[in-house]
């Protein structure tokens, strides 16, 4: 395994994420900032965090596995998105638990949100970067 993600003990620990990723492997995957649309290029859930964060998880997936690589291989997630609240942020935990669940995995890599005003177009309101390390 080239990621094992920790919880040290010094840490407060959170339900959300791991505080911690190492990784061993010889090579790095960087995702490109991951939004709510089709192969189309169509934006799916409007307005809706859970919705688009279960579908940009979906695309991080596709992204992975187009590199060889799988989520378990994911070192860290940034996410933003608009106007970052308590609610929203419960909102995004439902959709990436869908993805999930729908993938058969987990995605409890270290992960930093930040709340922005906007994003690319009108619309979104979830996009996820990532990096991953294979052997």
């Amino acid at each position: 395994m080239t990621v094992t993600l920790v919880h040290p003990e010094q840490v407060h620990r959170v339900d959300v994420h791991h505080q911690v990723a190492v990784a061993q492997g010889s090579r790095t995957v960087y995702l490109a900032g991951q939004v709510s649309w089709d192969t189309e290029g169509n934006l799916l859930g409007r307005d809706d965090v859970a919705a688009q964060a279960e579908k940009c998880y979906l695309n991080i997936a596709a992204a992975l596995d187009a590199a060889g690589a799988k989520p378990s291989d994911l070192a860290k997630v940034t996410v933003y998105i608009v106007d970052l609240d308590e609610e929203k942020a419960g909102q995004f935990v439902a959709g990436r638990e869908r993805a999930a669940a729908a993938l058969g995995v987990e995605f409890q890599q270290p992960s930093t949100w930040i709340g922005v005003t906007s994003l690319a177009a009108p619309g979104y309101v979830v996009e996820i970067e990532a990096v991953a390390v294979l052997p």
